[in-house]
């Protein structure tokens, strides 16, 4: 099983990448005071106590708005929903609890995944407190009234979103058996050679490249010896990729790179690596 993957959503401007950047410890995104700044999805890996996890800051979701990039933003918001285990969802105490939210709301309620919500810039807890109870009225769960720009109610808000974690990852670490992530472009054969090694179809095999989404472990038992086989997403060159669900492939493969302890590069012989030709410029 691969590393966690939390999404933060919310409207636009109510502090997502203030956040991000809070619980991954350095300024990775952009942050401005102006909807709609954050348009592409960042993600960073984060520890938090025993706790490992990949977080993804997306842009604001504006459910009805006609803007073409407001509508990608949305769009890709939704991509980000989808690929997550856990889902932040961000709110504004200082505006308040407006329609949008509940637009919002009910598109996480439809995902079906665990929902965390958070209110932001409780810079005051006593003083806002009795706003924070207002956001019940979302009826997603209980509010955690937070302050990313001060880092304030990060710790409780990290546990709430650990405790919805996929169950057995802990037990990972003690998990003997090689892993080996294979991985490659699409459509060169990952999953065929997976399929081939355990003698079954185990593993859809499709001429259509992007077949496979997400990172699949496959027990494999030769001899006396077993092992762990990751087939990943295929890869694509970032100007290549010509649909925003691969972008979310692509962290679930990085995600089962970094915790295997092979990898296999998988080539389709009639293409050959395609790598670029040296010229003088590269020579010493």
């Amino acid at each position: 099983m691969s590393k966690p993957v939390v999404a933060v959503v919310g409207r636009p401007n109510v502090g997502k990448s203030t956040l991000f950047n809070a619980l991954a410890g350095e300024m990775i995104s952009i942050v401005k005071d102006t909807p709609g700044v954050t348009r592409d999805r960042i993600y960073a890996d984060v520890s938090w106590l025993d706790k490992e996890f990949t977080l993804i800051d997306t842009g604001g979701i504006e459910p009805e708005s006609g803007d073409v990039i407001l509508s990608q933003m949305r769009e890709q918001a939704q991509i980000a929903i989808d690929t997550a285990d856990v889902i932040l969802f961000l709110t504004d105490v200082r505006q308040g609890l407006v329609d949008a939210d509940f637009k919002v709301a009910d598109m996480l309620r439809r995902s079906q995944k665990p929902v965390v919500l958070a209110v932001n810039k409780v810079d005051n807890f006593e003083k806002f407190m009795p706003d924070v109870y207002e956001f019940y009225n979302l009826g997603i769960g209980e509010p955690k009234p937070i302050s990313a720009a001060g880092k304030q109610g990060l710790g409780d808000l990290l546990d709430c979103v650990a405790d919805h974690f996929p169950q057995g990852l802990e037990g990972e670490e003690e998990d003997e058996r090689p892993r080996i992530a294979i991985v490659g472009k699409p459509n060169v054969g990952k999953s065929s050679i997976i399929n081939r090694i355990l003698g079954e179809q185990r593993v859809i095999v499709s001429d259509v490249a992007g077949t496979t989404r997400d990172a699949i472990d496959t027990d494999v038992k030769r001899g006396d010896r077993e092992y762990v086989f990751i087939d990943t997403a295929g890869l694509r060159r970032k100007n290549k990729i010509k649909e925003e669900l691969e972008r979310y492939s692509i962290i679930r493969t990085v995600t089962a790179v970094e915790r295997a302890d092979v990898v296999l590069v998988v080539i389709d012989a009639a293409e050959g690596s395609r790598s670029r030709t040296p010229n003088s410029r590269d020579r010493p």
